[in-house]
């Protein structure tokens, strides 16, 4: 197993090398400018959010694919991760999450509109969408969507289902001894069932799960920062400081150079809103929407909660907490998130608790869909019900993996899908920039798309 691990970390810090760092980081700035700083537009996103298109196309609901989104998006990487980027880089790490968050917003919002612009109908009248469609009907470069697909059938196995559970059943067993395999099988229970009523059974449950996570989760680390309230401002100037210069938590203890913040930072900055990895597009294709770029607004909000906000914190929080308490041990992640909520008296490790059980639960239900179209692409519709077994196996395997064995795997899957999705968004951004010109123009977004939707079937028959 160490052998394996050793050899999984050293792919993984290839996949992670400048290379991908500039690429993401290019594409991110590339596209603010190629969509006119779509940013901008943050408040017509989250408004659109909260209204109900009833003229548009899809499966579900404009704020049930954002609540999806999100489920899969706010998970453990904006709790654990944001501690295990801080204890990998320091606390510069969590600037250089922020600005990857912030700027992308702009490639959020590119992927999901050529998602939804080039999603099909099934022959069971669901929509089905993302890069694979993006390349295959945008690009004829239907190679290249079925390696998404298969990127995107597998990683959901690391980073939507094995991560969330084994965050979970570490906390347990941290916190009260409880053997990993209880919350394992409570876990793979609950999401057995969840998985039956198929996509409409998740939406229902990511919508009543988020918005209240979220909240309690925001409060907690606002209650946190209230405590320590005089360590808030220092521990900003240490976030800013370390981003730039090389940095030595705790008295020089131990050391941060600016390549490993700007490295951990990106890394956890795209784990924890996925723009760039082309997962959310995949929920925002199913979304009951005028045109694409209304639901892009709303898919691009993803990002600024996810990351602007979530992770924001996450971050204070942690970085404030050690300069209360220099002695905690920063080897762990999971140790440096519960010292943090350990300053609440009482209810601290129960809000942490319930925020990582909800957080990750969520993730993996959103992920599973995720999943799952990437095998209805690959294999057809009968690939659905074996893939959601599977996934529902590996959601108790996940517990009884090494914590950092299984952040190195998602790490690196989640390096090999951004490659291919990128390509889609790069490729195609003169249709986006051209197209959102049209659409933000007066009141065009209001309008209804008169675009036709093509069947998967006939598609595929003229790809052959």
């Amino acid at each position: 197993m160490e052998t394996f691990a050793k050899i999984v970390s050293n792919i993984n810090t290839v996949l992670w090398g400048p290379w991908l760092l500039v690429l993401l980081a290019g594409v991110h700035i590339y596209m603010t400018f190629r969509t006119g700083f779509i940013q901008r537009k943050l408040g017509a996103g989250i408004k659109y959010s909260v209204t109900k298109d009833t003229e548009g196309k899809g499966d579900i609901s404009q704020f049930g694919a954002l609540t999806m989104a999100l489920a899969s998006t706010i998970g453990t990487g904006n709790i654990i991760g944001v501690s295990t980027a801080i204890v990998a880089g320091g606390a510069g790490s969590i600037f250089w999450m922020w600005i990857i968050g912030i700027f992308g917003i702009a490639t959020k919002y590119a992927e999901s509109y050529i998602a939804i612009k080039y999603r099909v109908k099934t022959k069971q009248g669901t929509m089905l969408g993302g890069a694979m469609f993006a390349l295959e009907r945008g690009l004829k470069m239907r190679w290249l969507g079925a390696i998404f697909a298969f990127l995107v059938m597998i990683a959901a196995l690391g980073t939507g289902d094995s991560v969330q559970s084994n965050a979970v059943a570490s906390l347990f067993y941290d916190n009260f001894g409880t053997p990993t395999w209880i919350p394992g099988i409570i876990m793979t229970v609950l999401t057995a069932i969840a998985l039956i009523g198929g996509i409409k059974w998740v939406t229902r449950a990511c919508e009543k799960l988020v918005p209240v996570m979220a909240v309690l989760y925001v409060i907690g680390c606002i209650v946190i920062l209230i405590i320590q309230r005089q360590y808030v401002v220092p521990a900003l100037a240490e976030i800013v400081r370390s981003a730039f210069n090389a940095s030595a938590l705790k008295g020089g203890a131990i050391g941060f150079t600016v390549r490993e913040a700007i490295r951990f930072g990106v890394a956890r900055g795209l784990f924890s809103n996925e723009s760039g990895m082309g997962t959310a597009p995949i929920v925002a294709a199913a979304a009951q929407t005028k045109n694409p770029a209304r639901q892009a607004l709303v898919s691009m909000t993803g990002a600024f909660w996810a990351t602007v906000v979530v992770c924001f914190m996450s971050g204070i929080v942690v970085v404030s907490s050690l300069l209360v308490n220099p002695d905690i041990d920063m080897r762990d992640g999971a140790v440096l998130v519960n010292a943090a909520f350990s300053q609440i008296p009482y209810l601290g490790k129960i809000i942490l608790t319930a925020g990582i059980i909800t957080f990750a639960f969520s993730t993996i239900l959103g992920w599973s869909y995720y999943g799952e179209k990437g095998a209805e692409y690959l294999l057809g519709a009968k690939a659905i019900v074996p893939y959601r077994v599977v996934y529902t196996i590996v959601v108790f395997l996940g517990c009884t993996v090494p914590l950092q064995l299984v952040w190195n795997i998602a790490d690196s899957l989640n390096a090999l899908m951004v490659v291919p999705n990128l390509i889609a968004v790069l490729l195609l951004s003169n249709v986006v920039s051209k197209e959102t010109k049209y659409w933000l123009t007066g009141n065009n977004i209001e309008m209804v798309d008169t675009e036709q939707i093509p069947l998967l079937e006939t598609l595929r028959k003229k790809s052959f």
